[in-house]
């Protein structure tokens, strides 16, 4: 029978190595639970601001393409039928600007493709959708909560491991002195 709760009752074989494992379990899942929610929400407000930043910088405009682009190639990637050709816009600022860019195959010349472009004017990634901002948000608060967490739990089972030797050293000692004191030798 286990008999739960034994280091917070009065007992006579309770030692103080005993109540302080008690303590440093008790705040060991407290300051887990807390070190980790906070955590938490830290790494996902960072990612949120981020994402916003993100958004904020980015500016999608219209370019037109300045020459035919080319078919899709077979060894292109299944996730990516884009390939790349060369693209005329006008930045934020009113520069004209023209780069190569992933447009779609067999693009002809003078077509109207979309491109993400950042402040100054330069060839950017689109910003992330809102669905992927939750799952980042998410992903990144659960991940920093569960190892601010994790943490502070290996940090508890250690000092409870030491506790452990430290309070099997004193029986070993105690029992010592018993067999030696009585003449009685146990092991």
């Amino acid at each position: 029978m286990t008999v739960r709760w034994w280091r917070w009752r009065r007992n006579a074989l309770k030692r103080r190595i005993d109540v302080v494992e008690a303590w440093v379990v008790l705040a060991g899942w407290v300051l887990a639970l807390l070190g980790g929610v906070c955590a938490g929400l830290m790494a996902a407000g960072a990612v949120e601001q981020a994402v916003e930043r993100q958004q904020a910088e980015s500016r999608r405009v219209s370019a037109v393409a300045v020459e035919d682009a080319p078919g899709p190639s077979p060894a292109r990637a299944a996730s990516d039928h884009r390939v790349w050709a060369k693209v005329r816009w006008t930045a934020p600022d009113g520069s004209t600007h023209t780069e190569q860019a992933r447009v779609p195959p067999r693009t002809l010349a003078g077509k109207t493709v979309p491109l993400w472009v950042n402040r100054s004017g330069d060839i950017t990634t689109p910003p992330v959708s809102a669905g992927e901002a939750w799952l980042h948000t998410t992903v990144g608060g659960g991940l920093a909560g569960a190892l601010a967490g994790g943490t502070v739990l290996g940090a508890a089972w250690l000092t409870r491991l030491f506790l452990d030797r430290r309070r099997m050293a004193q029986w070993g000692a105690e029992w010592e002195r018993i067999d030696t004191r009585r003449g009685w030798k146990t092991g």
